[in-house]
């Protein structure tokens, strides 16, 4: 049932698929304050969850970025300043390794890490008073947030009203295969110039258990994640980190009203990555696949404007909050 029909018809300058990705990561510049809070974890690492609050605000959206994202991220941003317009108060996080400082632990974030999910949702719950909770993720950490929603579907707070995910690969596998495509060299580069920096980095901190000899020369997330994200996150190789992490398995047991907006124009991903059967058939899962929006682009007029992303998520949500 709920397979959506979109409204978005792109922006009317840029029909391309690559502009509409790059121009707002690059261009858009939403100014916005945060608190930061650093949360302690158990096992010794830490994950800095960033603020946005009024203290009379009962409403909460919590913000989970895009591989090597954090807080500062142009769609997090973005997203914080609309919703905190609407009177929400607004929990960015940055993902272990991502707030400006490399974590302590061997193992990071990744994919399929939906336990650093569920231990902020829990702090939260028992820390804060909210009475409607929002979560909303984007690419990696809409992949993170979806598996969390189908692993806890019989376990989640009742304070958790709804969720939203943006340009998400659900499946893990076949869109390594669309990023290692020649016309997304740049994205890859991007990507592993920043990945590559952190594991050096970490290799240092943990003298002879990584090899980095020949790290880059790496050209593709399949090489580097059998060598790294793997090694360093208990996972055999890039084949079992993809199949345990990929939320589209976990997408039939989510319980609560969830929206995926995937663009059928988003380079980043495969054809596995629109459910539009599941979709049909799912009671809780919305999916919306406009022909155009690039990968977390969804501009509208001005770049640093409202996007229809924004809006759209407020909109779904709305319809939920008790």
């Amino acid at each position: 049932m709920p397979y959506l029909i979109s409204e978005y018809k792109g922006n009317k300058w840029n029909k391309n698929k690559h502009l509409e990705t790059i121009i707002p990561a690059l261009f858009r510049n939403i100014p916005i304050k945060y608190t930061r809070e650093r949360l302690e974890l158990d096992d010794g690492d830490f994950i800095d969850l960033d603020w946005k609050f009024k203290n009379n605000n009962k409403k909460l959206l919590i913000l989970f970025h895009g591989l090597e994202g954090s807080s500062n991220s142009q769609y997090i941003k973005g997203f914080a300043k609309y919703f905190y317009q609407n009177n929400f108060n607004i929990c960015a996080v940055n993902f272990r390794s991502c707030s400006g400082e490399n974590n302590r632990l061997l193992s990071s974030y990744h994919m399929g890490k939906s336990e650093d999910i569920k231990l902020i949702i829990e702090y939260i719950l028992n820390n804060k008073n909210y009475t409607s909770i929002v979560l909303g993720g984007f690419s990696l950490g809409g992949n993170v947030l979806l598996k969390y929603l189908g692993e806890q579907s019989f376990n989640l707070n009742k304070v958790i009203t709804s969720a939203f995910a943006f340009s998400v690969p659900i499946e893990l596998d076949s869109s390594s295969k669309v990023l290692s495509k020649n016309w997304n060299k740049p994205y890859m580069i991007r990507f592993l110039k920043t990945l590559n920096k952190k594991m050096i980095t970490k290799s240092i901190q943990f003298p002879g258990v990584i090899d980095t000899k020949g790290i880059n020369k790496i050209n593709n997330f399949h090489e580097w994640d059998t060598r790294f994200t793997a090694k360093t996150n208990g996972f055999i190789d890039a084949k079992d980190y993809y199949n345990k992490s990929s939320s589209l398995q976990f997408l039939p047991q989510i319980k609560i009203p969830t929206l995926l907006i995937n663009a059928l124009n988003d380079p980043f991903l495969s054809e596995k990555c629109y459910p539009v059967e599941l979709a049909k058939k799912h009671e809780f899962l919305y999916l919306e696949t406009p022909k155009q929006g690039g990968h977390v682009g969804f501009l509208m007029n001005k770049i640093n404007g409202i996007y229809y992303s924004e809006m759209r998520a407020l909109e779904f949500v709305s319809g939920f909050i008790k």
